[in-house]
């Protein structure tokens, strides 16, 4: 989205809403690897793109020297100012603050808490696929992926699952729009906060036993967050927590469709199913996420600005061949496997026992439901561009399907 040109040198003009990007990215970040392991632009103001783990690594926990303010790439970047809370709290935050608006978030996504949202997403996965069942093909993106996580998040939230398309709409434009003007932007902005702040507003009025009434009755530092504290909050879980995991639950399906002996393997073992995950959580990992140079230094030999933007590329540090046995073979029941899908440092994603436990489900169903499936037409598949990867038409041919008793 946006009126960006065409890249036409990765090393030195990269941009990660590029159409070639978007499509198939993995070839890019290999090449960069071997020949140029931190690539340079000049779009969005400068930004850097280091492709190997080690660097990808070093960067995510070198909390001294690059801010998470903002770790959205685009042409704006935030005031100093808005440091060390930034944002969307706490994955924009920079410590001290980070630690203590983490802390208050982490009852909410334990492994006891999510055990108790599987049931309700199990039956919500078994409505999806029953309301396609006797379908020939699929949109395995449009009919079911994307519909799980807004239907989890806005139950946690207390918001209205009906408003699912403006849940979408808003994480489209905050990660897929980096690239329209500032002004469009920000009112994209406005608009999401404007109809946070009105379900805040009638929670103040109305408790009930939800996330919102939660942050409302939380404290931070020994006071009561404002309406405004809790509206960056959900966005964060909002963004954070819907895109990802249906680009997860996608490239998952995508893959099986793809490959029938891995699917054929699941649908006899089941009990693989959790190292198969984490081997397509690695080889898909969707997120890529962003940091700001905080003072001019050379890093690596690389002459960083302040504010320059760095890119994290998690999935291209998930097929380095120095940390990883074999990295563009998926290979499903692969033991050791330390990914860096969900992040690393201290802003290792808050919710990856949820996102697990969604995509987990997902395929537990589907795979019951469509033992046997394949791609309907490979060129027909739309990838999201930015910094999220999954894809976004997936349409997928039913060949044998499993009836309910």
């Amino acid at each position: 989205m946006g009126d960006h040109q065409p890249v036409t040198d990765w090393t030195t003009d990269f941009d990660p809403t590029d159409d070639v990007w978007a499509a198939d990215p993995y070839p890019i970040w290999e090449e960069l690897r071997e020949s140029c392991p931190i690539a340079h632009t000049d779009r969005y103001g400068g930004a850097w793109l280091p492709t190997r783990f080690d660097d990808v690594a070093a960067i995510s926990y070198d909390t001294e020297r690059f801010t998470s303010r903002n770790v959205i790439m685009s042409e704006f970047r935030p005031p100093v100012q808005f440091a060390p809370e930034g944002i969307a709290p706490p994955i924009t935050s920079d410590p001290p603050y980070h630690q203590d608006a983490r802390r208050m978030l982490l009852p909410i996504f334990s492994p006891q808490a999510i055990n108790r949202l599987e049931p309700a997403t199990r039956a919500y996965c078994e409505e999806l696929v029953d309301a396609v069942r006797g379908h020939d093909v699929v949109d395995a993106a449009e009919q079911y992926a994307q519909h799980i996580p807004v239907r989890v998040i806005a139950e946690m939230l207390g918001l209205p699952e009906s408003d699912a398309d403006i849940f979408r709409g808003f994480v489209n434009h905050v990660i897929e729009g980096v690239a329209l003007p500032l002004e469009q932007r920000a009112e994209g902005m406005v608009e999401l906060f404007q109809y946070l702040l009105a379900h805040i507003e009638d929670h103040v009025a109305n408790p009930r036993d939800d996330l919102i009434t939660f942050l409302l009755e939380s404290e931070l530092h020994g006071e009561k967050l404002e309406p405004f504290d809790v509206a960056r909050t959900i966005a964060l879980l909002l963004i954070a927590g819907i895109d990802t995991t249906w680009s997860a639950i996608g490239a998952a399906l995508w893959h099986l469709a793809g490959t029938p002996a891995d699917r054929e393997r699941l649908v006899a073992e089941p009990q693989l199913l959790p190292t198969a995950m984490e081997e397509l959580l690695r080889a898909y990992a969707p997120v890529t996420m962003a940091r700001l140079v905080k003072e001019d230094m050379e890093w690596n030999g690389c002459p960083m600005k302040v504010n320059d933007w760095v890119l994290l590329p998690f999935p291209s540090a998930n097929r380095d061949p120095d940390a990883f046995d074999r990295p563009d073979d998926v290979i499903i029941d692969r033991q050791v496997n330390r990914h860096a899908t969900f992040g690393l440092g201290i802003h290792r994603c808050l919710g990856s026992h949820l996102a697990r436990m969604e995509l987990r489900v997902a395929l537990e169903v589907w795979l019951e439901a469509f033992p046997t499936f394949d791609l309907a037409d490979p060129a027909a598949v739309r990838w999201s561009a930015g910094q999220v990867r999954g894809p976004r038409t997936l349409p997928i041919r039913v060949i044998d399907r499993r009836h309910t008793s």
